[in-house]
């Protein structure tokens, strides 16, 4: 795998934060930025496949009946 420097400008109270992270953790700042990186990617991966996932399901008309909608929300009732 390659890998490029890239840079970026950040508040200076998010690199003191970056930098206590790393420190507690020790690492460096760049390992830190990259598992912070990692992490976003594989969110907003997983959030856009279960979007599409949805709007496929959505174009094809599979809804859920009222009544299993019903029953969802009665059982996050009853555990809540």
């Amino acid at each position: 795998m390659s890998k490029e420097t890239i840079t970026f400008r950040v508040d200076s109270d998010k690199r003191k934060a970056l930098d206590e992270i790393a420190s507690i953790l020790d690492r460096d700042r760049t390992y830190i930025l990259n598992e912070a990186i990692d992490y976003y990617l594989e969110i907003y991966r997983w959030q856009i496949e279960e979007i599409q996932k949805g709007i496929t399901e959505a174009d094809a008309g599979d809804f859920a009946s009222d009544e299993e909608v019903d029953a969802a929300l009665a059982k996050l009732i009853h555990e809540s």
